[in-house]
């Protein structure tokens, strides 16, 4: 196991093989105690470790021996000739201790999963057609609404979206679509939140305030619009939420569809 200054108050942190030979408990034992010896006697305020995002188990010993898990640095160092990944984990002086709820809930929190949520509206007009918003960053239409923020309730944040985008103050109704986005195209995984919007008259577009650098047109659009213009992910979710709201469908799916049905 070695300790090696990186300058400013951080070290390094790194073991080997034969440490984690010795079993998860006692390998995580040395380690945490090396932190203690790091963060007091020889006065480092951070200590740090980059593991291999495939050696499972000394995520895991790293884990546990108090290291938060701060995310992946892409290509920051070379093995086997090539540039690698590397999960970057560490301890800082001020981190409460794990044996307080404080501090074990700030660990847990710093590598359980975190899930993007998407929140969308639902918006009709008497006839039954439904706000579409021709976006700027891609061909296909969706519904107006987008990513929630960090601490952000999900029901507030399509009402900001609303606002920020289309400068409408619309009342968000109840939920009345969990529809889950598999990975794709480069994205994670995700939720999406389809919320009633309610029923308006198309006039209140007169009043709409398009956000130019994501917003490029805005329309009530007819299903067979939403078919051609939409992306069929995106037409099964509206599809889904429609019917979810007229009590004749499920209020969760799975790319629009229910969940095993391909």
């Amino acid at each position: 196991m070695t300790l090696e200054p990186a300058g400013n108050g951080v070290a390094r942190l790194s073991w080997t093989n034969e440490v984690q030979a010795k079993g998860f408990e006692t390998a995580s034992g040395l380690i945490r105690d090396r932190i203690e010896l790091a963060l007091g006697d020889l006065k480092q305020s951070r200590v740090e470790a980059l593991i291999d995002p495939d050696d499972q188990a000394a995520i895991r010993i790293a884990t546990w021996s108090g290291m938060h898990r701060e995310g992946v640095m892409r290509a920051v160092t070379e093995a086997g000739g090539k540039r690698v990944d590397r999960v970057l984990f560490a301890r800082v002086e001020h981190d409460s201790p794990i044996s307080e709820s404080k501090g074990f809930r700030s660990l847990l929190n710093s590598f359980l999963p975190r899930k993007r949520a998407i929140a969308q509206m639902l918006v009709r007009d008497p006839d039954g057609k439904v706000l579409m918003c021709g976006l700027t960053y891609k061909q296909d239409w969706d519904l107006p609404g987008g990513v929630v923020e960090v601490s952000e309730s999900p029901h507030s944040a399509v009402a900001r979206e609303i606002e920020e985008e289309l400068g409408l103050t619309l009342a968000t109704g109840r939920l009345v679509l969990t529809d889950w986005l598999p990975p794709w195209g480069g994205w994670d995984d995700a939720v999406c939140l389809v919320f009633d919007g309610g029923v308006h008259d198309p006039s209140i577009l007169e009043a709409a305030v398009l956000q130019t650098r994501e917003i490029r047109t805005v329309e009530f659009c007819t299903t067979d619009q939403i078919r051609e213009r939409a992306a069929d992910f995106t037409t099964r979710r509206i599809e889904a939420a429609l019917a979810s709201l007229a009590g004749s469908g499920l209020p969760y799916t799975e790319s629009g569809r229910q969940p095993g049905v391909s």
